[in-house]
């Protein structure tokens, strides 16, 4: 995986930095203030015709609701986001995974260093997309792991405190590894091509661009901070995984998506799922489906925690527009191919920066 192939220049870690600096009132260290945050438009999503769609498992899972297929297909096209529910996965278990991951960040610094990341690898505790000594930094502190296939898991950086923590992450990702091949089977069916072209995710095929499931787990953890209208938790990026699905580990708001060159912030619905389309599954949907920018805001008072699950191509892949929506000769490839792994290079390589990765792609 590209993740044990590129590193990330290491930084202070946030979490001690903000209690430093809310305890005492201290100046934010530059290298955090972020003056766009201040400038640029925000519409609230609460109660706002821009809230991102809701989707029901339940109903697509129905033959008779064509509907809620079409609603799909909808939210892909336009939004690139949407919000599930009645997903199946149990209750338990998103509430183990939650637990764990607080009760992991709330460790002492020393003891989650630890499972610090190696250099020329981005597995474990630690940043991401430092790429220099002088770009503005996030707001956040990362964990993450490689979880499946099961035989790429480095337990070198899976904790064994929390003591549940190895087995909740595992329970979690198979259950979440499941739901994602029922989402890829109507996301296929909305885009025109046949359901077995994205289901390689759940197969183990040679001739299937997700084999064998890939899946990394991203925790995120970010810390109050009484100036947060100077700071970004997470700067404005796509995501280059096939499809992530995201968990608020606890109640606190702070995604927020670029629409019509605004911002605004996603009200999650209570026990819903909040899905995106990542670049791979705009490039192989020739660009019917949206990969969006999206950034993540803190809170003055409060901490916010979650975990995002990226599925993946496998890296022996070639990520480029599905043939069989090129076959009308009136349809050309938007994007050029290129292998998953180069393609993971240069996206790991460049600093989070809105779509200019993915439009680098296009022909």
């Amino acid at each position: 995986m590209a993740a044990r192939t590129t590193g990330s220049l290491p930084v202070a870690n946030v979490q001690a930095l903000a209690e430093t600096c809310n305890r005492s009132n201290d100046k934010i260290p530059e290298r955090y203030v972020r003056k766009e945050v201040r400038s640029e438009e925000l519409i609230a999503g609460h109660g706002s015709t821009s809230a991102i769609p809701v989707i029901d498992l339940n109903k697509l899972l129905d033959p008779q609701s064509l509907e809620e297929c079409v609603k799909l297909a909808s939210a892909c096209e336009n939004w690139g986001f949407f919000q599930l529910i009645n997903h199946g996965v149990p209750d338990e278990v998103i509430a183990n995974l939650m637990n764990d991951i607080a009760e992991f960040f709330e460790q002492p610094l020393e003891a989650k260093k630890a499972y610090s990341q190696l250099p020329n690898s981005l597995e474990g505790y630690g940043q991401s997309f430092v790429v220099s000594d002088n770009q503005k930094l996030d707001w956040c502190d990362r964990f993450f792991l490689l979880v499946r296939p099961v035989e790429s898991r480095d337990l070198r950086f899976w904790p064994t405190t929390p003591a549940s923590f190895r087995h909740s992450v595992d329970v979690y990702s198979s259950e979440v590894a499941k739901l994602s091949c029922r989402l890829l089977e109507f996301m296929a069916k909305g885009v025109g091509a046949e359901p077995t072209s994205l289901l390689g995710i759940c197969e183990a095929s040679l001739l299937h661009m997700f084999q064998g499931q890939p899946q990394g787990l991203r925790m995120n953890y970010y810390p109050p901070c009484r100036q947060a209208n100077k700071v970004l938790g997470m700067s404005p990026h796509t995501d280059a995984a096939g499809l992530t699905l995201l968990l608020q580990v606890n109640d606190m708001p702070g995604l927020q998506i670029r629409r019509d060159g605004k911002w605004f912030t996603v009200d999650a619905v209570e026990g819903a799922f909040i899905v995106n389309v990542g670049d791979v599954l705009e490039i192989v949907s020739n660009g019917k489906y949206r990969s969006v920018e999206h950034r993540a805001v803190v809170h003055p008072d409060r901490e916010r925690i979650t975990a995002a699950v990226f599925h993946r191509p496998c890296q022996d892949a070639v990520v480029g527009p599905l043939p069989e929506l090129l076959k009308d000769g009136n349809r050309k490839a938007k994007y050029r191919s290129v292998g998953y792994m180069e393609f993971m290079r240069r996206y790991y390589s460049a600093k989070l920066d809105g779509r200019n990765h993915l439009e680098s792609t296009k022909n």
